[in-house]
């Protein structure tokens, strides 16, 4: 089975960092971090990656050619402006109508794939993603007439479920991929819900995206300590 890495983006709110590099190869614990999501896969079996990278994919190209050669790493350059459908429907050959896991390259978990490949195929649905519930960035305070009725200091109960990438998806949903400016997690993953072909398969450990500076801590902080 292939994995799909979506590496293209420009990054923007990392830009003391991306104006040199693409956001996926920032090194966290040593690495970049899309080499730690890499290992990640593997430790599952998976060999089989697809890099669609975008913009600086030169680096990335450069970076794969050295590193984790046991592996079979393709870096695809699917555009600097394409959206997440886009470069996911820029990808359509080399799928060859097989079912394939998709992710994004700048976010790490300990989701167990194997879990995850074996709910999708007993769902027998077009996709599935990965849910999760993030950190709370703040306390939670409810207030009645100006008084404190309820505090609670942060805790992933009070997160909504949120999509976590980490996604497995039957080739077929490229037919709802119209063109290069779809991103992905609108209308495909609106027409999947309506359709009742999107399942959500609920992780409940770690789990942390890298979106700002402060994330990028957050996990150099759990990289040393080690992902459980």
């Amino acid at each position: 089975m292939k994995v799909i890495i979506l590496a293209g983006g420009l990054g923007t709110r990392l830009a003391e960092y991306t104006k040199s590099i693409p956001k996926p190869m920032i090194k966290v614990g040593g690495l970049p971090i899309i080499h730690h999501i890499i290992l990640h896969y593997k430790k599952f079996g998976l060999r089989s990656f697809i890099i669609a990278s975008g913009y600086k994919a030169k680096i990335i190209k450069k970076y794969f050619k050295k590193k984790l050669k046991d592996l079979d790493i393709k870096v695809i350059n699917t555009g600097l402006k394409t959206m997440t459908g886009g470069r996911i429907k820029k990808l359509k050959k080399y799928l060859n109508n097989e079912t394939f896991l998709l992710t994004y390259g700048d976010g790490i978990s300990n989701v167990n794939i194997t879990k995850l490949i074996k709910f999708h195929k007993k769902n027998k649905k077009l996709a599935t993603l990965t849910a999760v519930r993030p950190p709370a960035r703040f306390g939670a305070i409810k207030i009645s007439k100006n008084t404190v009725k309820v505090f609670k200091e942060k805790s992933k109960i009070d997160e909504g479920w949120i999509n976590g990438g980490f996604f497995c998806l039957e080739s077929k949903i490229i037919k709802l991929i119209k063109d290069d400016m779809t991103y992905f997690e609108k209308e495909p993953l609106e027409q999947l819900s309506k359709k009742k072909q999107l399942m959500a398969f609920k992780h409940h450990g770690f789990w942390q995206c890298m979106d700002t500076k402060r994330d990028k801590v957050i996990i150099e902080k759990i990289l040393k300590k080690g992902i459980k």
